[in-house]
C-alpha cells in the first residue's frame, strides 16, 4: 500500500485567512458563512444562499462557518423527523404511519442499514424516543405460520435479500445504545434471540469460522464485486466481507450482555462465539502484502484473499476491537486519501461510474473519524473534520455521497458520471456531522464522558484568536480552553473543572512516542485497479490439467497462490476437485478475481427435490444445484430461495445444511454444501426454508413477489451436482 503524503489543500489554511474563518476555498468552489437575526445564519454555498434558523445546540468556535454548518445538520435533523413514511414499493406508495426518521429528502423510507448506523452515530442520543420508534419499524414476525420468534427485516437486496445480503444485524448496533427502556430492551432481546439463531443456521460457515454474505451498505455489486457479479451473485452469498462479520460479532457481544441479565445459560456459546469470530476476522482478513484488512475474502471452496478495502469495515473493526493495536494502527495509516478525504473503497475500477467507486460517504468519514480517535491518530482525524465541512459547505446539505477528489455532487463524465444517486439530508450524513462536532471536536461521549482529541493542526481554525470555544447542547455546556504553548500533533483533555451545568477543559498536548504518518494524496496513474481478467482456461491431458498463465497474472487454485513454470501451470488429478481463478497485477495493485473455474471429476444426476446416490469413497463432497430464480431482478426483491438439503446414508446420522438459490438470470449454480460420507446408498432430499417474504414486514411490499400476494420461496431445479473435495491444506486456526 502507498504510504502517505501531507494535503496539498488543507481547510485550516483555507479558513485562516479571515477573521472568524467564514470562508472555504476548495477545487475552485466558494463558500461562505455569516450570523443572521436571532441566532441563526445565513450560509452562501455555490449553488444559492442556504438560511439556517438558530437551533437547540449551539457552538462557540472562531469559525462562523464550523458554528454555522452545526446549525444546518440539526436543521436537517429536524426536517428528516416524519410522522409518515412512504415508498413506490410498499404500500403502493401510500403513507404508512409512523413517527420516524426518514432516510432522506429523497427516500421518505426507513431502511434498516440507513436508521441503524445514523442511530448509532448520533440520533439514539439526540432523539431517543423517536430512533426507537423507527427501529420498531424494522423488526417483524414472521406470516408462514410455523416461524416463531421477532426478527430485524433485512431490506430488499441483491439476488433477493436475506442471505445474500446478511447485515441486517447492524440493527442492534443502534438498539444497544436504547437500552434504558424496559419495553424496548425486551424487544431486543427477544429480536437478538431469533435472528442470530437463524443466521448461525443459514450464513454462518463452521469449517472457515464466518458469517457468509454482502458487504455492508456497499450493495451496488458491480462498484465493490467483480463485474461478472451482475447477472450472478452466488459468490456474493458465499463470500465473507468484513463489515458484516464485524457486525455480527458485536451483536453477539450484545447478546452475551443481555443472557447474562436474563440469568440464560447461553451467555458463554454467545461468549464464546464471539471470541472465536474475533480471531477468525483477525486471521483471515488481514493481509500482510499491503498492511489492510481485505473487504472481503472467497467462498469456502476457494477463499482466496481479494485486493479490495473498504473504510467502513476497517472502522467498524477499529472500534469493535477484534484487531490487534498494531494491526490497526497500521491498517487505518495506510488506508489511502485524496484530495476530498478518505473514499470509502480502495482501489477504484476504471470502468464502473461514481457512486461508492470513487466516493466518499460523509457517515463513513464519520466512522473514520471515531476510530481516528480511539488510536489517537491526529492526522487522519483533522482530515475527516475538514472533509466532513467541505462537503456540507460547499453542496448547502449534508449529502449521501460525494465524487472522491472534488466532493462534487455530480461529475460529468459521460456513461462514468455521478455520483449516480445522492439525496439532500441524508439521514446519516446528518447524523455523522452531529457525531464530528459531539464528538470528534468537543470530545462529549454518549455516557457523558469529556475526551477530546483536538489535533494540533486545527487550532487556528476552530479557536482563532480565542483561548476557548464552547458547545452547549441545551442541557450542558462544554468548554474547551487552548494551551498558552501548542506542542506535539493532538490535544487531549488536562485539568475538568464543573461547575453546575458547565464543564470547562483544559486541553493539553498528547505525550506519545512518535508521530502518526500523514495521509496521502494518491496520484491518478495509481487510484485505478487492473482489469479483471477473464478465468483461467485448463485443458485436460491424461496426467492432468495445463492452464496458461499470461504474463503480469496470477492463477489460485482452493484459495492458495499456484507458482507456473514457464507460463504454464501443471496439476495433476489426485480424484478431487479444484477451484482455479485469475488475478492481474500492475505495480502495486492487484485485480479483483476472474469467475472461479473447477476441474476434476462430479456426478450431476437429474431431479429438482430427491435423489438417489451411491458414494464411491468414503470422503468429503460439495454439492450444488442446478436451477433457475426468474421471481425477481438481480439486484432486488425479497424472494431469494432458501431451502435445506438433506443428506441421509445407510448406518450414519442425518446431515442438513442451508442451500440458497438466489434471483438468476437464466439457469446457474446455487451455493454450495458440503458433507461427509461413507461409501455408499445415500439419499438426499430437500426441504422448506425460510427467506423474507416469510416476515410480516414485507406483507405491504407492492415492489416485486412474495410481498402482498403472499410467501414465495422456490426456484425451479434441474439437477443436483456432487464432486469430491481434497483434503484442505489450510493451516489448522
Amino acid at each position: 500500500m502507498l504510504k502517505m503524503i501531507c494535503l496539498t489543500v488543507a481547510l485550516g489554511a483555507a479558513m485562516g485567512s479571515t477573521a472568524r474563518a467564514a470562508d472555504l476555498d476548495f477545487d475552485g468552489r466558494h463558500a461562505r458563512a455569516e450570523t443572521a437575526v436571532e441566532g441563526g445564519y445565513r450560509l452562501h454555498a455555490p449553488q444559492g444562499e442556504v438560511r439556517v434558523n438558530a437551533q437547540p445546540m449551539r457552538s462557540e468556535t472562531g469559525s462562523v462557518l464550523f458554528d454555522a454548518l452545526f446549525g444546518l445538520a440539526q436543521q436537517e435533523m429536524d426536517a428528516d423527523r416524519v410522522e409518515a413514511i412512504r415508498d413506490p414499493a410498499f404500500n403502493h406508495g401510500k403513507p404508512v404511519d409512523c413517527e420516524c426518521f426518514q432516510t432522506g429528502e429523497r427516500w421518505p423510507y426507513v431502511w434498516t442499514r440507513d436508521v441503524s448506523f445514523a442511530a448509532d452515530l448520533a440520533l439514539s442520543r439526540l432523539d431517543p424516543v423517536r430512533t426507537r420508534q423507527s427501529l420498531q419499524f424494522k423488526l417483524s414476525t414472521a406470516r408462514d405460520g410455523h416461524t416463531p420468534g421477532l426478527f430485524v427485516a433485512q431490506d430488499t437486496g441483491s439476488g433477493g435479500s436475506w442471505p445474500i445480503s446478511s447485515d441486517r444485524v447492524v440493527w442492534f448496533l443502534a438498539a444497544r445504545g436504547l437500552l434504558d427502556d424496559a419495553a424496548f430492551a425486551d424487544q431486543v432481546w427477544q429480536a437478538l434471540q431469533a435472528t442470530l439463531a437463524q443466521d448461525r443456521a443459514a450464513v454462518f460457515d463452521a469449517r472457515i469460522g464466518l458469517y457468509r454474505g454482502e458487504t455492508s451498505f456497499l450493495d451496488w455489486r458491480e462498484q465493490t464485486y467483480p463485474d461478472w457479479t451482475r447477472e450472478d451473485v452466488r459468490f456474493i452469498g458465499e463470500s465473507f466481507a468484513l463489515s458484516t462479520n464485524v457486525l455480527h460479532y458485536q451483536a453477539l457481544r450484545l447478546a452475551g450482555q443481555l443472557a447474562r441479565q436474563h440469568g440464560d445459560a447461553r451467555a458463554a456459546t454467545y461468549g464464546q462465539w464471539a471470541d472465536a469470530l474475533a480471531r477468525q476476522i483477525d486471521a483471515r482478513f488481514w493481509r500482510e502484502d499491503d498492511g489492510q484488512y481485505m473487504s472481503y475474502i472467497g467462498e469456502a471452496a476457494h477463499p482466496v484473499p481479494y485486493a479490495k478495502y473498504d473504510l467502513l469495515a476497517l472502522s467498524l473493526g477499529v472500534l469493535a476491537d477484534v484487531f490487534p493495536a498494531d494491526r490497526a494502527r497500521r491498517a487505518l495509516s495506510n488506508y489511502p486519501a485524496v484530495a476530498g478525504g478518505s473514499p470509502v473503497v480502495w482501489p477504484q475500477e476504471a470502468q464502473q461510474p461514481i457512486y461508492h467507486n470513487r466516493g466518499i460517504w460523509p457517515f463513513v468519514s464519520a466512522y473514520s473519524l471515531r476510530a481516528a480517535r480511539r488510536l489517537d491518530d491526529a492526522p487522519r482525524i483533522a482530515m475527516e473534520i475538514e472533509s466532513l465541512m467541505r462537503g456540507t459547505a460547499l453542496a448547502g446539505s449534508n449529502m449521501e455521497n460525494y465524487e472522491m477528489r472534488t466532493l462534487a455532487v455530480h461529475v460529468d463524465e459521460g456513461a462514468l458520471s455521478g455520483p449516480v444517486v445522492n439525496s439532500p439530508r441524508q439521514l446519516w450524513s446528518v447524523a455523522g456531522y452531529l457525531s464530528m462536532v459531539l464528538e470528534g471536536v468537543f470530545g462529549v461521549e454518549d455516557d457523558g464522558r469529556i475526551a477530546p482529541k483536538l489535533p494540533v493542526s486545527l487550532v487556528p481554525t476552530l479557536f482563532g484568536a480565542q483561548d476557548r470555544i464552547r458547545l452547549d447542547d441545551g442541557e450542558q455546556r462544554y468548554v474547551l480552553v487552548r494551551p498558552k504553548q501548542l506542542a506535539g500533533e493532538l490535544l487531549v483533555a488536562g485539568d475538568i473543572q464543573r461547575d453546575g451545568t458547565t464543564t470547562t477543559v483544559q486541553l493539553v498536548p498528547l505525550h506519545a512516542t512518535g508521530a502518526t504518518p500523514s495521509p496521502a494524496i494518491l496520484r491518478p496513474s495509481v487510484v485505478f485497479a487492473p482489469a479483471t481478467p477473464a478465468a483461467p482456461v485448463p485443458r485436460e491431458t491424461t496426467a492432468g490439467w495445463k492452464i496458461t498463465v499470461p504474463a503480469g497474472h496470477v492463477l489460485w487454485r482452493d484459495g492458495q497462490q499456484v507458482v507456473p513454470a514457464q507460463g504454464v501451470a501443471t496439476l495433476v488429478k489426485d480424484g478431487a476437485s479444484h477451484c482455479l481463478s485469475l488475478t492481474r497485477r500492475a505495480g502495486a495493485l492487484e485485480s479483483l478475481h476472474s469467475p472461479m473455474t473447477c476441474i476434476g471429476p462430479q456426478q450431476v444426476l437429474a431431479g429438482d427435490t430427491q435423489w438417489q446416490w451411491t458414494a464411491p469413497t468414503a470422503g468429503r463432497w460439495r454439492a450444488r444445484l442446478r436451477y433457475n430464480n426468474p421471481n425477481g431482478p438481480i439486484n432486488t426483491g425479497v424472494t431469494a430461495a432458501v431451502k435445506t438439503l438433506v443428506l441421509q446414508c445407510a448406518g450414519q446420522p442425518e446431515q442438513r445444511r442451508p442451500i440458497v438459490m438466489p434471483h438468476s438470470v437464466g439457469e446457474q449454480d446455487s451455493t454450495a454444501v458440503e458433507f461427509e460420507t461413507p461409501a455408499g446408498a445415500c439419499r438426499i432430499s430437500l426441504e422448506e426454508g425460510f427467506n423474507m417474504s416469510a416476515l410480516t414486514h414485507f406483507a405491504q411490499y407492492n415492489g416485486g413477489k412474495g410481498g402482498s400476494a403472499g410467501v414465495l420461496n422456490q426456484a425451479r431445479v434441474s439437477a443436483l451436482t456432487l464432486m469430491p473435495v481434497a483434503a484442505s491444506t489450510e493451516p489448522r486456526r
